[in-house]
């Protein structure tokens, strides 16, 4: 019984903590840029939806405030990249860093408790009288229908197109006249509004936020895709991979859960997430390399046959 409402409380919190994998999925995937600005906005959404909430802002408001403030995250990092020519990953370093600070600024100090604010989730609880891990799972559902609806339209827009191509080919789609450094800035303040939207949900559904709430976003956003990838192939249209990513997250919450039912220690958690990263990163390249050999095999024998 005790594992079957973990379970059910791993799979809101992998709905919530999905939005933030998609936000990754778009730079880390479609853009091919290493963003690390994720641990920075993912508090960011956090601090900014807490302060909106304790000073009586609506919490769906408070969560698309939160998301105009990783809009902003986004665009810092990309222009510190596209303008001022900083490489990738050192650009998202240094908003992440700066992003700390001004995070402590929003807050006012490093943790704001919301256990006697009106949340979304409460909310709903007390006018349905549902658990709050089903209120949670409701809601989150609900979010991802319309998450994954918009990115799937954009995505599919001629300037979605655009990105996806900067992504694939940057020569080739500047050489068309577009404009690959606005196309770089958009997708990365769209991949930071989806995470500090996630932030900012979460922060609601734990009743505070926190200025390292965000530590470590980057790899758990990872391995959600990276599972989400190896369990569902990486075959479908666009649609099928964003819903893979958020299952990826679900499953590995599941994960995390059953192996805390083990007995495993919750200070070795942070090791768990990068062995899980690093075997599911793996295990495609062994997959692929034994196909290969399987093809190979083939390849030879055929040509014995001919031959002889």
């Amino acid at each position: 019984m005790s594992l079957l409402l973990s379970l059910q409380g791993a799979l809101g919190q992998g709905i919530l903590w999905g939005f933030m994998a998609l936000g990754v999925f778009v730079t880390f995937r479609l853009l091919d840029f290493a963003d690390l600005t994720v641990d920075g906005s993912f508090a960011t959404g956090g601090a900014v939806c807490a302060i909106a909430l304790t000073n009586g802002v609506d919490p769906i408001i408070s969560l698309l405030v939160a998301t105009l403030a990783g809009f902003i995250a986004g665009l810092v990092t990309g222009l510190l990249h596209t303008k001022c020519k900083i490489p990738a990953i050192l650009a998202g370093i240094l908003t992440q860093i700066g992003l700390y600070s001004i995070n402590l600024r929003i807050m006012g100090r490093s943790n704001i408790p919301l256990l006697r604010i009106e949340t979304l989730f409460k909310g709903l609880a007390n006018q349905t009288n549902l658990s709050l891990n089903m209120v949670v799972i409701i809601i989150g559902v609900i979010f991802a229908v319309i998450v994954i609806a918009l990115l799937y339209w954009f995505f599919g827009t001629e300037l979605g197109s655009a990105i996806r191509a900067t992504g694939n080919n940057e020569q080739m789609v500047r050489s068309l006249g577009v404009n690959t450094n606005f196309t770089k800035v958009l997708a990365l303040m769209i991949s930071n509004g989806l995470v500090a939207f996630s932030g900012a949900i979460i922060a609601q559904q734990q009743g505070s936020a926190d200025v390292r709430m965000g530590t470590g976003a980057i790899v758990i956003g990872l391995a959600s895709i990276v599972i989400g990838e190896v369990i569902f192939g990486k075959k479908g249209g666009f649609a099928v991979k964003l819903l893979a990513i958020m299952l990826g997250s679900i499953v590995y919450r599941f994960v995390i859960v059953i192996v805390l039912q083990l007995g495993l220690n919750t200070d070795d958690l942070k090791l768990l997430t990068a062995i899980i990263v690093a075997v599911a990163l793996t295990i495609p390249v062994i997959m692929n390399k034994r196909k290969q050999l399987s093809m190979y095999k083939k390849l030879t024998g055929k040509e014995i046959e001919d031959h002889a």
